[in-house]
């Protein structure tokens, strides 16, 4: 198979002006925003302003009629600067994702054209403490009952939780088929019956709105349905298998901004009358990070290549995602050794870089879930 490696004149100019824009707007704010734990809704914004919020999607439904490749081109420059803001970015668009490929046309008109311009954010509401990657152990249920369905549960570990307007839930609507018996619901912010649980204090990525959503008689209309019954755990698979790519790029963009963080503290910093960047240690450990950063942007590219092309990409994505997000935290390790006490301190980024690439390598399912299907990918 032929992979050309260039980017399009489209795509180089996208790079270009995300970087400018995530420079200019996002970086002066990333330490405080860690700092703090807020959630960043003036980057929210800036992003639908410069049309981040929309890339991949249709130009008739408000998106720029981009492919994933293109996104991950973008997300990539801003997980450079800020990788919270890049996740609650990766939330928004996986969620918008399922009404994409599944939605109705009426559907799309109504929510997908909002949400690509920024007037909704949306989350994808599908873990629960008994049932992250284990979906057929999800307990929330969804009743018909005349032209609504009626919504109890609890889902836990949700991004974007309490900030965005749009919630894409996972219920049962059959517990005897199990997962086949799964179907997602569109859920409005305001639907009487949905309630929020306190943000999680996280370590990493505190910048995210992480936390529980309740679901007490909640009423929402049958048009709400995304697709038949049934399509649930299809409809999750799709999004979540994107969403592991597009969190892979936010992990190349980490180590990226965690080499880069090293080579300027090497070239400053002197010990025995030298720069840091004549040692030796120093610069093996420099060549590794950027050879492995090199390795995980090209897997990265190649499952949002196979996206593109309409073909399976669910190994490919999980590769992605484990070897992206194992690099980003070998990465940060090593930027906070080559800053040695530095490292530590809370003034410079690279300690924010470690405890950022940690919580990657636990969001959209764990090294070991990866493992996990890699390995049946493998073996069947």
């Amino acid at each position: 198979m032929y992979l050309d490696f260039s980017f399009s004149s489209r795509q180089q100019e996208l790079r270009q002006r995300v970087r400018v824009f995530a420079a200019k707007q996002l970086a002066s704010k990333a330490r405080d925003i860690d700092r703090s734990g807020r959630f960043p809704r003036e980057n929210v914004q800036e992003m639908a302003e410069h049309g981040l919020l929309g890339l991949p999607f249709p130009v008739e439904y408000g998106g720029s009629g981009m492919d994933i490749q293109s996104y991950c081109i973008a997300l990539e420059e801003i997980a450079k600067v800020c990788c919270s803001t890049a996740t609650i970015n990766v939330a928004h668009v996986l969620s918008a994702f399922s009404i994409c490929l599944f939605g109705s046309s009426e559907q799309k008109k109504s929510y997908l054209s909002s949400m690509t311009k920024g007037e909704e954010l949306g989350a994808f509401a599908a873990t629960e403490r008994t049932g992250g990657s284990d979906v057929a152990s999800i307990t929330t249920e969804a009743e018909a009952e005349g032209d609504k369905y009626v919504l109890a549960g609890d889902k836990s570990y949700i991004t974007n939780a309490g900030q965005a307007s749009l919630y894409v839930v996972l219920a049962s609507t059959d517990k005897t088929k199990g997962s086949k018996g799964l179907s997602t619901f569109i859920v409005e912010k305001e639907t009487p019956g949905l309630s929020f649980g306190e943000k999680e204090d996280l370590a990493g990525m505190r910048g995210i709105s992480i936390g529980e959503i309740f679901l007490k008689d909640c009423r929402v209309p049958r048009e709400n349905l995304l697709g038949k019954e049934g399509d649930g755990l299809k409809i999750s698979l799709s999004c979540i298998d994107r969403g592991r790519v597009a969190l892979s790029t936010i992990g190349v963009g980490l180590a990226k901004a965690a080499l880069e963080a090293s080579i300027d503290y090497s070239k400053k910093r002197s010990q025995f009358g030298k720069p840091l960047s004549e040692f030796q240690a120093i610069q093996f450990m420099i060549a590794d990070m950027a050879t492995e950063i090199e390795a995980a942007r090209l897997l990265t590219h190649y499952a949002a290549f196979l996206v593109d092309l309409g073909t399976k990409f669910s190994r490919e994505a999980a590769m992605a995602k484990l070897y992206s997000s194992e690099v980003a935290m070998r990465a940060a390790l090593n930027a906070v050794q080559i800053h040695g006490g530095y490292g530590l301190s809370r003034k410079g980024p690279v300690e924010r870089y470690m405890r950022d690439a940690k919580a990657l390598a636990i969001m959209e399912g764990t090294s070991e879930i990866q493992r996990m299907i890699i390995s049946r990918n493998e073996l069947r």
